[in-house]
């Protein structure tokens, strides 16, 4: 018997669905007729043991317990699933092989993998562990990934990487919540301190542009335009480049604070003659942008319809799993593989079956084209999310489902079309000495813009700037004109902007731009970010449903008790510094460039640093901060792994992922 062990029953019953006819279905499995069997998690059967478990004087939360580190690692059922972990373990005993059908991920990987373990598998058995990789419920898709099952010890560091993110945020969020909890406790404070590697660190960025913001103080700066004749009379404007004589007078952004410097050089240009000392024309071409990350399409949603990072997750895991109109949402590429391009007609045939009106104001899509999105280097475990072959009436989605689907399917629609090509002209006159430049831009091919027409005004879907075009009438270099006059624009320095859900979920996954040392900078790449592109959702519903942030509007802003606990802890645990290096070297242990101890040993010897820290230091931050009504029963039952994640988790996948985060 092969035994099929999904990480959660749509998936299993996705894998049934196209297992030989007919089914026997069990309490916990499907049965099909050729004798092999599917079953299921729910999503993580297992969690860390509690500090209790390893001994019960931690039981009670005490600074000379601290740090708690087991010598052992204890995985415990979890107790609402332990009947489905018990039919699981009768069921490994019978197969004679095993498949790993986790979703397509390091914690899908993980939470099959310690099942198999915590049975009792024979090593020759697990040497023989196969893995399926699903992103596409249909039927269809789930057939040919079937008949493209690999070897399960092909993704053991995938696994070993999840099971060093579990165990590191597991000492990190316990102990530093035990630790500031007590230490809290003695300034006055009720409640618990809530500290992760993740989540603080995100917390501690809207903290510090909160504080930004209240400290920013506004200065005046001034610019210069010129206002441009031809001996046609047709008319343009320039702006004045500053030179390298006005330094003095400059801020480190090159903006001019001296009013009367700027008031000279109207005076100087004004009814005087110029000339055209540089033209410059460059035809550019435009690539479609990328099919979408859950992050990028998070970002997106946020910008174009105001949804939070958790709603977008929800929607996508509702159109991946119930509707089946998605490939697996929780992805951190942007990339296809290059097989996958075969299916293109057919699924840009569902997609015009489903939303006609996205190629209203465009040609037909050419199937044949293959844009930059099928690079199989750039895949593993997962690719980007784009829409299936599945056809379906919109009119039977929410808004929201409807609304995402389609800006999904745009996007994967416009790998099917030219590159947007367009002139770029800049120009350079001098006037009495004096610089100034201007630049144009004159669309040639619209190409695969033609489907974002809706959209123009905004931010595009790949990021680009999407400037208003400039119009210039025909000039040539040495060309005479007129300065009819200058004009003096008088500006203020704007105060940097309250974060958003869009501009959160930015700074996560692009952190490298947050990291303040440079040596630190060095070793993280532009990809590095913080928390994974499953977790951050939950992360900012965390810190939201502990008291921490909340929302004026779209703005998201730390409450005191967010500020207090920034202020009272190390600087280290509240910047991205360190747990960007901690996914920088998950990321390693993943591609099998870094060891599992590598990354634990030093983590040990940071965490005693911190514990004694707060041990020589009481959070007077905190004092006369009321907490944000956490019940007692918390803090004397244990510091919870995983509790108040699972709350934030989507409900039906049913996935929790790890709160100390």
């Amino acid at each position: 018997m092969m035994l099929y062990i999904a990480e959660k029953p749509s998936l299993g019953r996705a894998i049934a669905d196209v297992l030989p006819k007919p089914h026997k279905k069990g309490d916990g499995f499907i049965m099909s007729a050729n004798g092999d069997c599917v079953s299921w998690c729910i999503g993580h059967l297992l969690e860390q043991a509690e500090p209790d478990v390893y001994d019960p004087a931690f039981k009670s939360w005490q600074l000379a317990h601290l740090p708690i580190v087991p010598s052992k690692w204890q995985l415990k059922p979890k107790t609402n699933t332990r009947s489905q972990l018990s039919i699981l373990k009768k069921l490994i005993k019978q197969a004679s092989s095993l498949v790993n059908a986790g979703d397509p991920d390091r914690e899908g990987q993980l939470l099959v993998d310690e099942v198999i373990s915590y049975a009792g598998v024979k090593a020759d058995k697990i040497a023989q562990t196969q893995r399926l990789l699903i992103s596409d419920l249909n039927p269809s898709a789930v057939k040919r990934a079937l008949g493209q099952l690999r070897t399960n010890k092909e993704f053991v560091p995938l696994s070993t990487s999840a099971l060093a993110r579990s165990r590191a945020d597991w000492l990190y969020g316990m102990n530093m919540t035990r630790a500031y909890t007590i230490q809290g406790k003695k300034v006055g404070y009720q409640g618990v301190l809530s500290v992760g590697r993740v989540q603080t660190p995100v917390l501690g960025l809207v903290v510090r542009r909160d504080e930004e913001i209240a400290n920013f103080q506004p200065k005046a700066f001034y610019e210069v335009l010129a206002h441009l004749l031809t001996d046609n009379q047709e008319g343009f404007s320039a702006k004045w480049k500053p030179s390298e004589a006005c330094q003095p007078y400059m801020d480190e952004e090159g903006r001019v604070l001296a009013k009367g410097l700027a008031e000279n050089v109207v005076g100087r240009i004004t009814n005087k003659a110029a000339e055209v000392t540089k033209l410059e024309s460059k035809n550019k071409r435009q690539n479609p942008p990328l099919p979408y990350s859950l992050s990028s399409l998070q970002i997106d949603a946020a910008k174009r319809f105001g949804m939070s990072a958790k709603e977008v997750l929800d929607t996508c895991q509702s159109l991946y799993e119930r509707h089946k109109l998605i490939t697996y949402p929780r992805s951190d590429s942007r990339y296809l593989p290059a097989e996958q391009h075969g299916l293109a007609p057919q699924v840009i045939r569902a997609v015009l079956s489903n939303d006609a009106g996205l190629t209203a104001k465009a040609d037909k899509p050419n199937a044949k084209l293959k844009s930059k999105a099928w690079n199989d280097s750039k895949v593993d475990a997962h690719h980007a999310i784009i829409p299936t072959e599945k056809t379906t009436n919109l009119a039977n989605l929410s808004a929201k489902e409807s609304q995402l689907y389609s800006h999904i399917a745009r996007q994967y629609l416009a790998q099917f079309y030219p590159a947007y090509i367009y002139d770029e002209t800049q120009v350079e006159v001098t006037i009495a000495g004096g610089l100034f430049t201007t630049k144009a831009k004159q669309e040639l091919s619209l190409g695969w813009k033609c489907l974002f027409a809706k959209m123009q005004g905004k931010d595009n879907a790949d990021g680009s700037d999407d400037e208003n075009l400039v119009t210039l009438p025909p000039l040539k270099k040495g060309q005479q004109l007129h300065c009819e006059r200058g004009e003096l624009l008088e500006k203020t320095t704007q105060a940097p902007k309250h974060f958003t859900d869009a501009t959160l979920l930015g700074a996560m996954t692009g952190i490298n731009r947050y990291v303040t040392n440079p040596e630190v900078k060095k070793i993280l790449k532009d990809t590095d970010g913080l928390g994974t592109e499953a977790t951050r959702a939950g992360i900012i519903e965390l810190l939201f449903n502990r008291g921490y942030l909340l929302r004026q509007g779209k703005s998201i802003i730390a409450t005191p008790v967010g500020v207090g606990l920034i202020h009272s802890l190390p600087e280290t645990a509240t910047t991205p510094d360190m747990t960007a290096l901690w996914e920088s070297s998950l990321d390693a242990i993943s591609q099998k460039q870094l060891r599992y101890d590598a990354f634990m040993e030093p983590l040990l010897a940071q965490l005693q640093q911190l514990i004694e820290q707060a041990s020589n230091q009481l959070p007077t931050a905190l004092e006369g901060i009321k907490g944000p009504g956490y019940k007692k029963r918390r803090a004397s039952s244990g510091y919870k792994r995983k509790g108040a994640a699972s709350k934030t988790s989507t409900a039906k996948t049913s996935r929790k992922r790890s709160s100390s985060k």
